[in-house]
């Protein structure tokens, strides 16, 4: 095939923008409470286990997929069938990765809004106080006014589509290239902040502290539905952007430093947010409330407190952003392939995504009584928002990983790999192996375990 016409100017370029992807609210936002809610250190461990073991491999696949379909998801995938021969069908892998990736963009969206509208107000307002009601009652307010949420939705989602629009050098790799090194610097300072003004030993003991009892299948799944859901796997986003990169960078090596930048991320993310949360004697599992209502109740406790808010916000911003504009890149990339003019595919694609994001809105305010899946057991009291989070996360990309890890290790040649990967002898057979049995099983046993009891 042509050689991509615009793409990553090095590899620094494309780690960024890889890293970028990686690190977004799965790494600073979702991944805090996700450990709080399951216990900490068992939690932990779940979630390196299932990136060693399956995000990893994955992630090297799609990379190896992508770069040498040279095309969008769905024909990078085609192509790489076609060089064994086997169904052009396996494309649908990575429309449904499309399709999962355009839903979670709806809904990331209007949280990244969220971060707009806490950095403004902290910047404005300063925070609410030591008083637990208030801070609970700012959330609250957002949460019931839609106009206010669906401007700060709608200035986000503008965000991602102008910087997708520009193309993958003066768009994307450009915006991470200011983006990440804003993030690393904001999250290393408020680490330190927190480390020296917080309680470090119970952020290590409940971080790194085994408790048997807490070691469960459904601790195991949330923590693979997370590792999913930061790393990017299973979306067929990696394989995307790795369409991008030219045949001298080494993707094992963007791989290594993709998935170990997301792991110390997420980790600095624990440090920045634990200590000051137990400092001040609260509740670390208080789910996404622990970023929107305790840190900044905690926050106005401690010296420089409104700062290190909105300085937080503006990290979270920044994730958010760098993952979103990759989510839009997914769908925007199939469209632009097909003789559309790139800016108005990310036009009309952050339009819809937009649009559908207006559901996520009103599922906090006008319609929170609204059950969308009431039949189904465990979701019969999930508001929108709460229904598509889980059926993204957990299952729409578990079931495209599973599919893609088949592909990857039945269908797709081995010289594939071998080829774009620049593996041979022992680790070679090893992803091969993992490809073909360590991820499939290990996605399926991941999702059934909670149904066999």
């Amino acid at each position: 095939m042509a050689a991509q016409p615009d793409g990553w100017t090095g590899r620094l370029g494309f780690i960024l923008a890889a890293t970028g992807s990686a690190v977004g609210i799965g790494s600073i936002w979702k991944f805090p409470y996700e450990v709080g809610s399951n216990g900490g250190g068992g939690f932990v461990l779940f979630y390196l286990l299932g990136l060693g073991l399956v995000v990893a491999p994955l992630l090297l696949a799609e990379f190896a997929i992508g770069r040498h379909g040279r095309t969008d998801a769905l024909r990078s995938i085609a192509a790489a069938a076609g060089a064994s021969r086997a169904s052009p069908r396996w494309a649908a892998v990575g429309l449904l990765g499309a399709v999962t990736g355009f839903l979670i963009l709806s809904f990331y969206s209007v949280i990244g809004g969220w971060t707009i509208a806490y950095a403004v107000d902290t910047l404005r307002l300063g925070l609410a106080g030591r008083d637990a009601a208030a801070a609970q009652a700012r959330f609250d307010a957002l949460l019931a006014a839609p106009l206010a949420m669906t401007a700060y939705h709608a200035i986000f989602m503008a965000a991602a589509a102008v910087i997708v629009a520009r193309g993958i050098s003066h768009g994307i790799e450009a915006a991470c290239k200011v983006l990440m090194p804003v993030l690393l610097v904001l999250l290393v300072a408020l680490a330190g902040y927190s480390l020296v003004e917080g309680d470090v030993a119970a952020t290590v003991r409940f971080l790194f502290a085994l408790e048997p009892e807490k070691i469960t299948a459904r601790a195991a799944l949330d923590a693979l539905g997370l590792g999913f859901f930061s790393i990017g796997v299973g979306f067929a986003l990696m394989i995307t952007y790795a369409a991008y990169a030219d045949r001298h960078i080494d993707l094992w090596q963007v791989a290594a430093v993709t998935v170990t930048a997301d792991t110390a991320i997420s980790f600095l993310a624990g440090f920045a947010v634990f200590p000051v949360v137990f400092a001040n004697g609260l509740d670390p599992a208080s789910g996404p409330g622990l970023i929107f209502v305790t840190l900044p109740l905690a926050f106005a406790g401690m010296p420089a407190g409104t700062l290190a808010a909105f300085a937080f916000y503006v990290l979270l911003l920044a994730a958010a952003l760098a993952s979103a504009i990759s989510l839009l890149e997914l769908v925007v990339a199939p469209l632009a392939r097909r003789g559309w003019p790139r800016t108005r595919a990310a036009l009309i694609v952050a339009l819809a995504a937009w649009t559908l994001g207006l559901a996520t809105v009103l599922s906090f305010n006008l319609w929170a009584a609204w059950r969308p899946l009431a039949g189904v057991p465990g979701l019969a009291e999930a508001n929108w928002f709460e229904a598509l989070d889980h059926v993204t996360s957990n299952v729409m990309l578990p079931v495209a990983g599973f599919a893609l890890a088949l592909f990857a290790g039945w269908i797709m040649p081995e010289r594939l790999l071998r080829e774009e990967l620049g593996l041979a002898g022992l680790r070679l057979a090893l992803l091969r192996s993992l490809l073909r049995y360590v991820v499939p099983l290990g996605i399926l046993a991941a999702v059934l375990a909670p149904y066999l009891g």
